[in-house]
């Protein structure tokens, strides 16, 4: 049942147009065009259709189109056809079997009156009442009852934003595809399901997810402050216009966290995991997850993958911008934000948790992330990526000086487009989540066995295999 609702968006794209042209899409167009298509045409377009263009464009159709189009026409299609595939595909999930099915739940009590308990192995989507995302619509989590008393607490990532310009240039499908800048989700659109839920460690139907019978709550993200923030940002754009940021992160979490212990009220294995923003967000907030919600749990493992951006202004971001509690800013001291929360993190619980860190080597979008935050430029290349290594392997030896026993998973998967020779950008949540090679595990492999107390070290090699390319 979950499978056939769950069926693939080009399927269901397939589906969609066959529907619209019927079993003879050849004889459906001659239909509609009729049996002289020229002629069709020539009446839409009048005896002069050169004259009928000329009339749409000007006398000037070149500089029409410039007008249209700006200075720069490419990246302006470009930018067109990013943002329409997104609606696209956003369109095929909203109101259709795709979308995961509403679950209205009262905190503190359980499923709303005339809802049914959810079932196991189906994704759920529940809206926060009090919640609320960085435009100021809507916020919901994901949920998914499993068979087993082991729970996934996950923080999902996606971007953040530190200042009025990066505050007022949101993702977008077309800014993404054209490498302008783009900083952070600002809202939980139907496209954002994709990457939430059903894909790496959150896909039901994949036979190798050693996290298949466990409960999940996904705490969404599209708040731009690593779900931290309780703060309404109130700035100027470029134009004049006055805007508002709403960095609501922490009260989302707050409120997801109530939810979460409502569905899920005991977990004798708690695996609090995060990538991108949300595994800075980690060693932020685990002390939090386990004392306040689940504190009889005594097998608690966290895992942060892909947070690493060195930045000299975090303290002043997390309390002038941000306004995180006053402890977590503390705990704030240099440029590694997630060294200093893990650090002040090991001082205070010691070996009760298991600590796992995970990264690609030559991130595309932390090195882009890096050269925007230093040198105000939204690009990444050969060397700015060399440079996130070093800092990557200096992260590595402080991990381990912080506790040997910190597990770490190193990786170098690539893909062929957008990411400019760099490598992938997080893995947990992503199809190379069940990718291995003859003398390296899958990250799903070597993260069930360290939730199991079998802790390893995977991929070091790479970091020497690049220091020795570049000292060549």
């Amino acid at each position: 049942m979950e499978q056939d609702k769950n069926q693939s968006l080009a399927e269901h794209a397939i589906e969609t147009l066959q529907e619209k042209l019927g079993e003879h899409p050849i004889e459906t167009l001659q239909e509609k065009l009729g049996e002289s298509p020229i002629v069709t045409l020539q009446e839409k377009l009048g005896e002069n259709p050169i004259g009928t263009l000329q009339e749409k464009l000007g006398e000037s159709p070149i500089e029409t189109l410039q007008e249209k189009l700006g200075e720069h026409p490419i990246e302006t299609i470009q930018e067109k056809i990013g943002d329409s595939a997104e609606q696209a595909i956003g369109n095929l999930i909203e109101n259709t079997p795709l979308e995961a099915p509403e679950l209205q739940v009262v905190p503190g009590q359980g499923p709303a009156q005339g809802e049914q308990e959810p079932e196991p192995y189906q994704w759920y989507r529940v809206p926060v009442a009090d919640g609320k995302t960085a435009d100021g619509s809507g916020y919901h989590i994901y949920i998914r009852k499993g068979t087993t008393k082991h729970l996934c607490v996950f923080l999902s990532g996606g971007g953040i934003a530190w200042n009025p310009y990066t505050a007022d240039r949101p993702v977008t499908g077309g800014r993404v595809l054209t490498w302008q800048p783009n900083y952070y989700w600002n809202n939980l659109r139907p496209f954002t399901q994709l990457y939430n839920i059903g894909v790496g460690i959150t896909d039901n139907n994949a036979r190798l997810n050693p996290f298949r019978d466990w409960n999940f709550v996904v705490i969404t993200y599209a708040t731009g402050d690593m779900h931290l923030g309780r703060n309404d940002y109130h700035y100027t754009n470029e134009e004049g216009q006055e805007k508002c940021l709403h960095f609501h992160g922490y009260e989302n979490f707050v409120q997801s966290m109530r939810i979460g212990k409502t569905l899920f009220r005991q977990a004798d294995k708690l695996l609090i995991a995060g990538e991108s923003a949300g595994a800075f967000a980690v060693p932020a907030l685990a002390e939090q997850i386990h004392q306040e919600f689940y504190p009889e749990c005594h097998d608690v493992t966290l895992l942060s993958d892909s947070a690493l951006l060195l930045n000299k202004e975090w303290k002043k971001t997390a309390r002038e911008v941000w306004n995180v509690r006053p402890e977590t800013a503390t705990d704030i001291k240099g440029r590694n934000l997630t060294l200093d929360w893990y650090r002040a993190l090991y001082r205070r619980r010691g070996e009760q948790y298991k600590y796992l860190y995970a990264c690609s080597i030559r991130d595309y979008l932390l090195s882009a992330f890096y050269n925007d935050v230093n040198n105000n430029t939204y690009e990444t290349d050969k060397r700015t990526q060399l440079l996130f290594t070093r800092q990557l392997r200096a992260m590595v030896r402080a991990l381990h000086k912080l506790t040997p026993s910190f597990g770490i998973f190193l990786y170098d998967w690539k893909r062929p487009v957008l990411y400019k020779g760099g490598t992938i950008h997080t893995m947990v949540r992503q199809p190379e989540f069940y990718l291995h090679r003859k003398d390296m595990p899958s990250m799903a492999k070597w993260l069930a066995a360290a939730v199991d107390g079998d802790i390893e070290n995977v991929g070091l090699e790479l970091l020497e295999k690049q220091g020795k390319k570049r000292a060549r």
